[in-house]
């Protein structure tokens, strides 16, 4: 069944494609048979806005509080996991390879963007073989893999760009990531990433992802951050080639401010 309210917006921009189109031909026309080059240039100008209209789509806007009511399910799920499974652990954002760089069959899972909660505070990231297996839960150490929340924002981002995050530098994307968000998706009302050593502090204003941090703030919020504080891990973790961990996440009593400190590590 289709969305009535997408058919609609469709069928307004046909109707008023075709309003300007009809009458643009048949100023064409009268132009020829009159031989007036004012009809002509209405004509013209009233066919192409009418093409225009008819090749328009509307864009489809969706709440803020639908995205986080729609992201708010998964890291219950994690919280979930995390208390079946016992774990308290940090979460690593472990780099992947580059796509470019050639590597064995049974190390593929080496290329995929991963974050790996492990079972205690002490435990170190794990080693490659353990993320080259591409499973689910691993004894050495021990803990578990799952993709990042973030993880489609980051190819959200890096389609925009054009361009593969691993090949630019931190001081870089500092500068490009909050500009791209603010202007290209919106996400925020204003974004600022700073860093300092081996320590990179994202500030949020009024991000779309507000909500999640309001109380009760899942455990996981606070462990991986929003779907927008996970890509921005992602992205640092792909430019920095380190693995990445959450140090912090503070929130203003209304959610409106967040700020989310970052360490890199070494893999």
């Amino acid at each position: 069944m289709k969305n009535p309210i997408g058919k609609t917006k469709y069928l307004s921009s046909a109707t008023l494609g075709i309003i300007f189109v009809v009458p643009g031909i048949l100023s064409l026309a009268f132009s020829v048979l009159k031989n007036s080059q004012v009809l002509a240039f209405i004509g013209l100008g009233l066919t192409f806005w009418g093409a225009l209209f008819f090749l328009i789509r509307p864009t489809l806007y969706v709440k803020g509080s639908l995205l986080d009511a729609t992201a708010l399910s998964s890291y219950h799920t994690v919280d979930r996991m995390i208390k079946d499974l016992k774990y308290k652990g940090k979460a690593f954002y472990i780099p992947p390879y580059p796509q470019e760089v050639h590597i064995p069959e049974h190390l593929k899972g080496l290329k995929d963007t991963l974050v790996f909660i492990s079972a205690s505070a002490t435990t170190n990231p794990p080693s490659i073989l353990e993320i080259a297996s591409s499973k689910f839960i691993v004894k050495n150490p021990e803990g578990m893999f799952i993709t990042p929340p973030g993880l489609g924002l980051l190819e959200e981002f890096e389609r925009e760009m054009h361009t593969d995050l691993a090949k630019k530098v931190l001081e870089d994307l500092c500068e490009i990531l909050p500009s791209l968000i603010l202007e290209s998706f919106q996400m925020a009302k204003e974004m600022e990433m700073k860093t300092e050593k081996d320590q990179i502090t994202l500030t949020m204003e009024d991000s779309i992802y507000r909500n999640l941090y309001r109380e009760p703030i899942p455990k996981s919020v606070q462990t991986l951050g929003c779907p927008l504080a996970s890509a921005v891990a992602c992205a640092i973790a792909k430019a920095s080639g380190r693995t990445v961990t959450v140090d912090s996440v503070k929130a203003s009593p209304d959610a409106e401010t967040v700020e989310v400190k970052y360490v890199v590590t070494e893999s």
